[in-house]
């Protein structure tokens, strides 16, 4: 019975309990404390006021190394090589007229000798034509002609075929002689050995390569220009009289082959095609006198070193210039107006590595944000951080003005004047103001 009856009650009493939860909730719903639209948050950016300056356009190029002058040495004579300069080596240096090599010449000096006695010979028969057309004229004088003779009776072709058997001889001799001078082989200028082909003992005969030669005055680098660049380039240009239009542009050359290297440079002439390949202009730039001591004694530069080039463009005045890193996307930039966000559309005149020259969408005065932004939009509140610190740093010395300036007696005695108290109450009412309280 008494199972029953629990059976009947327990949920009884858990339906009412429920009832009397459900009937507590309506009666006492919760409040939600709403409260006004929150604050915006303030971003603090750097921001660069733009100003107009005088730019100096530098423009950045590469090239390598090639010599102005280049030659192939060569053999104008036959014979052993029996004599090799110390210099005749990859790398040595020489000065004009110097012998690099020596030839044997004992076949020379016969062939000039040979020559030397066939001239003799030749002029002997000459004299002896001379006298035969001499005594031609005298015999035909005796035998009483009366008319002129022919050339034929003076011996006049014979004559003339000795002569010409003497300058035959002479030219002979001439060649035999200047093959004997041509065993010497001179320098042509003063350079230096690229590379060499023969060494000594080596039989050669007639334009054989003996080697590479090439002139140390100075040396030349092929430079690209960009098409953007070229109105910012004074470009060294030449017309068909012969007239030229300005010099060229100082170059400074750099390489870290071997340390730091540098060598000063300028543009010589503008080559007259546009590269197929590149589809740019290239100039010619020249490096003068590029193997003499330095007082850093750097490495001498070398032909086929790859070189970076800054090439001195022309001076912009007003220019607006700002750093790369403040564009995105190549379009646009970021300016703080009115203590908010504005994004501005840009054209730019002029860029290289890390700075660009503005052409249209800025103007001077405005502040330009430097630090960079992710997703944000025109219109975002911010706060300069200069200007933040130096409205901080104001506040801070004027409350310091107020409160802890030290007062001479002097001034201690105007002061109360002023107030019209004594200098005892004046000065407890300037301690208790730095103490926080009242007089």
């Amino acid at each position: 019975m008494k199972t029953k009856t629990a059976k009947i009650l327990i949920p009884a009493v858990v339906i009412v309990a429920t009832l009397l939860i459900v009937m507590f909730i309506k009666g006492n719903p919760p409040q939600a404390k709403r409260s006004g639209k929150p604050p915006k948050a303030i971003i603090s950016v750097s921001a660069l006021e733009l100003k107009p300056q005088n730019y100096q356009i530098m423009i950045d190029s590469f090239g390598t190394v090639k010599p102005r002058t280049q030659s192939l040495l060569v053999a104008q004579a036959s014979g052993q090589i029996i004599q090799v300069s110390d210099e005749f080596r990859e790398g040595g240096f020489f000065k004009k007229d110097d012998v690099l090599l020596k030839l044997d010449d004992r076949d020379h000096q016969a062939e000039v000798k040979s020559a030397q006695a066939n001239l003799l010979s030749a002029e002997q028969s000459l004299l002896e034509e001379k006298a035969r057309g001499q005594q031609a004229i005298t015999d035909w004088q005796r035998l009483g002609g009366s008319e002129k003779a022919s050339s034929l009776v003076l011996r006049e072709p014979q004559l003339a075929a000795a002569e010409a058997e003497v300058l035959s001889a002479q030219a002979a001799l001439e060649k035999a002689q200047l093959d004997l001078e041509r065993t010497k082989v001179t320098a042509p200028y003063a350079g230096r050995i690229l590379s060499r082909s023969v060494d000594l003992g080596q039989v050669v005969s007639n334009n054989t390569q003996l080697a590479t030669i090439y002139a140390i005055d100075s040396v030349e680098i092929r430079l690209p220009i960009k098409n953007k660049d070229l109105s910012f380039v004074n470009l060294p240009e030449q017309y068909r009289d012969g007239a030229k239009n300005q010099a060229g542009s100082f170059v400074e050359f750099t390489s870290d082959l071997v340390g730091e290297q540098q060598w000063q440079g300028q543009l010589t002439r503008t080559e007259g095609a546009i590269d197929e390949n590149a589809q740019q202009l290239y100039v010619v730039a020249k490096i003068d006198d590029p193997y003499k001591a330095t007082a850093n004694n750097q490495y001498p530069i070398k032909i086929g070193q790859y070189i970076k080039a800054q090439i001195t463009g022309k001076t912009v005045s007003n220019a607006l210039i700002i750093p790369n890193s403040t564009i995105y996307q190549g379009t646009y930039v970021y300016i703080v107006q009115e203590g908010v966000l504005k994004r501005k559309d840009i054209t730019l005149a002029w860029q290289n590595a890390t700075q660009a020259m503005i052409k249209t969408g800025l103007t001077a005065g405005d502040k330009l944000v430097l630090t960079p932004l992710g997703q944000v939009s025109s219109g975002t509140q911010v706060s300069i951080l200069g200007e933040q610190n130096a409205e901080q740093t104001k506040g801070k010395s004027a409350q310091g003005q107020g409160r802890g300036k030290r007062m001479s007696p002097e001034q201690l005695e105007e002061k109360a004047k002023e107030l019209g108290i004594s200098v005892e109450e004046l000065m407890k009412k300037r301690r208790a103001e730095k103490q926080g309280g009242r007089p």
